[in-house]
């Protein structure tokens, strides 16, 4: 009597060529780095330097070539403001507005072609707001030491101070500004130092240039008070 031998096939695991691409900043609003991946969205603010990373994944080590596109939101993907081939790349938005990002990967092995298309990666910028207080007292008690605007998708930033006699005592550009670490959003735009030493009480003058994601042009012209004396401050907004 003969055994019968069963032969049991198992199933092939598939694989395929693929990626998991992100696109990866630094939030300001949420003082953190900050991953988005396909098919979700995230608000930022001007200038924002992403970083775009494609992770591909090539099991069979096909010939690949990526393609990174990034669109504006209310046109297609066949108008990119910008294309680049690499695995890695990055770029600055500098304007308000929705930006989708896209990853296209081409793998060739011989005559077999893989397609590989994500889904948009989406990103918001916000529009711009300046706001400035009355003044600050900088006497290390830690309330109110600085002069610190707020401000929210700035992309150029100049801000001078003077005394009563139209001397300068002070200025800072955008590069040079540095953020509260309590409150991102807020810019230090002087400890009240000039020549290491600090200024004294009295008022100074402000002359404060800002420019917008939106295109809107900041232009405020303001009294500041310098009070070591006093331990509070008040906040107004300037105007535009």
């Amino acid at each position: 009597m003969c055994a019968l031998a069963l032969l049991f096939l198992m199933p092939c695991q598939a694989v395929a060529q693929e990626a998991a691409p992100v696109v990866q900043f630094y939030s300001i609003d949420e003082a953190s780095d900050v991953e988005v991946t396909p098919g979700e969205s995230q608000t930022a603010q001007a200038p924002l330097d992403i970083t775009m990373i494609s992770n591909v994944d090539n099991p069979d080590d096909y010939d690949y070539i990526c393609e990174w596109r990034i669109w504006d939101a209310n046109k297609n993907e066949f108008s990119p403001l910008v294309t680049r081939f690499e695995e890695e790349t990055s770029y600055t938005l500098t304007k308000s507005g929705g930006y989708n990002v896209k990853l296209y990967v081409t793998f060739t092995q011989g005559t077999d072609t893989i397609e590989y298309e994500s889904e948009p990666i989406s990103i918001v910028i916000s529009e711009s707001k300046l706001v400035c207080p009355d003044g600050f007292s900088p006497n290390g008690d830690g309330i109110n030491d600085y002069f610190r605007i707020t401000a929210q998708s700035i992309v150029k930033l100049k801000a001078t101070f003077v005394n009563r006699w139209g001397q300068q005592v002070h200025t800072v550009t955008l590069d040079d500004v540095e953020h509260a670490e309590d409150e991102p959003n807020k810019l230090i735009l002087w400890d009240g130092l000039k020549n290491g030493k600090y200024v004294k009480d009295g008022v100074y003058f402000l002359n404060l240039y800002g420019l917008g994601s939106d295109g809107l042009e900041y232009k405020i012209k303001k009294a500041v008070n310098v009070l070591k004396g006093f331990r509070e401050g008040s906040e107004t907004t300037g105007n535009n």
